[in-house]
């Protein structure tokens, strides 16, 4: 289990993708902040000109000019009503609901991991089960046939088994396709081969100890809950950066430029300018004002969505909580269950021995014991994954709770490299 969880957090090309997507949502910051950064521009001009007037000799003739400019401009912005930096704030804040999402997302994998593992070793022992059913079977059709031919038995006795075991066939056939499938599915999200898996984890230990408890980790740590929390302060800060275009905005200008003019000679003329521009807004033809009630209203409906996820993570935490507890009684349940269906058909077979059952109450107890058998095995894969869906409801199913041995993945790092980035196209992966 630890190796599966391991190689899904590591290689499962769906969170491979919701770390690319956090990666990019990290550039909002580097692209807030530089708004508050210069603006440098540079140009050249080159425009040839000929004139060739037509008329009396005194002004007829033919004139020729060629002009060459070089200009550089640079603009730095001084006071934008505070936008910038809400802007930087929104973006900051954004990043913190995506990695909450990102969690959410990890959590989902490991989940699916650990389900689809523990499906393989249910089938894998329904397998074990019906092979061994069919063989069980297998002995009773002889034992009929061997009975019919020395006239203990009838053919009734015959068919009824032969019938009871091309049932149990079709069963075992049934379940060999559903261990494929579960393989199939468990290799889909490892990237591994599902041969010889074994539980070596006890998830259980890591489990709240009472229904209050696991409420309260569950409000206090879900990851959903976290997000929608920083879903409303990323609105906040919407909110304010669109109310600052109502106020003043001021930058500074500085330009240089040189232009060389040839007409029968060459002129240069230089040209330098620094100026300050400020400019207030009078009336924005009510566009500023609608998208702030719009924000307002988003704002409103984030903070709306915080108690939505929090009934949904209250409602979850209590479901897989008695999901759990049900489970492990049914365990209980299911253990008496084969024990006294093991002990039924002993008696049952003892019986017929001495004549006093039919074959066909074999079959019956048979049957009795393999369903109870199954019983039990779905009850115990039903008790582990109920253990690791209230994990995940709680927000506690990542790497570090369960003491994954892998290299954890650090969105910190990529968010860093690239929020004080002045230039440079390049990923920090070398993209």
């Amino acid at each position: 289990m630890t190796e599966s969880l391991a190689a899904a957090y590591s290689t499962n090309p769906q969170l491979n993708v919701a770390r690319a997507q956090l990666r990019s949502v990290d550039e909002d910051i580097a692209i807030a902040r530089s708004q508050n950064r210069p603006l440098v521009e540079g140009s050249v001009q080159y425009l040839t000109s000929t004139t060739q007037v037509h008329g009396a000799p005194l002004v007829a003739g033919h004139t020729a000019s060629n002009t060459l400019g070089f200009s550089l401009q640079l603009t730095q912005p001084i006071f934008q009503g505070f936008q910038v930096r809400n802007s930087i704030r929104q973006a900051e804040a954004s990043v913190l609901a995506q990695r909450s999402e990102l969690e959410v997302t990890e959590q989902d994998i490991l989940l699916q991991t650990a389900v689809s593992f523990l499906d393989v070793l249910l089938f894998r022992q329904i397998v074990k089960l019906r092979t061994d059913d069919v063989e069980f079977l297998g002995e009773q059709v002889r034992a009929a046939r061997d009975r019919f031919e020395v006239g203990e038995g009838t053919r009734t006795d015959v068919s009824q088994a032969e019938a009871r075991r091309a049932e149990s066939q079709a069963l075992l056939n049934a379940s060999e396709a559903n261990y494929e499938a579960a393989r199939a599915t468990y290799q889909r999200q490892t990237n591994l081969v599902a041969n010889n898996l074994r539980d070596n984890f006890n998830v259980e230990r890591l489990l709240p100890k009472s229904l209050p408890d696991a409420l309260n980790v569950g409000q206090q740590r879900h990851p959903a809950i976290m997000a929608s929390l920083h879903n409303v302060d990323v609105n906040i800060f919407n909110v304010a950066t669109l109310e600052g275009q109502f106020l003043p905005s001021l930058g500074a200008t500085a330009s240089a430029s040189s232009t060389f003019q040839t007409v029968g000679r060459t002129e240069r003329t230089d040209d330098a300018r620094v100026g300050l521009n400020l400019t207030i807004p009078i009336y924005q033809r009510g566009l500023v004002s609608a998208r702030v009630r719009q924000s307002k209203e988003s704002l409103g409906a984030a903070r709306l969505q915080v108690d939505v996820n929090r009934n949904i993570v209250r409602q979850s935490v209590a479901t897989s909580w008695s999901s759990f507890q049900s489970s492990v009684r049914s365990i209980r349940n299911a253990q008496t269950g084969v024990f006294s269906a093991q002990l039924a058909l002993e008696g049952v077979i003892e019986e017929q021995r001495v004549g006093q059952r039919t074959t066909l109450d074999v079959l019956d107890a048979q049957r009795d014991l393999i369903s109870a058998q199954i019983t039990l095995v779905n009850a115990q894969r039903d008790k582990d994954a109920a253990a690791f869906q209230l994990l995940s409801n709680v927000g506690r199913l990542n790497v570090t709770a369960l003491g994954i041995n892998v290299a954890a993945y650090r969105p910190e790092e990529h968010t860093d490299s690239v929020r004080n980035k002045w230039y440079g196209a390049g990923t920090p992966d070398g993209r």
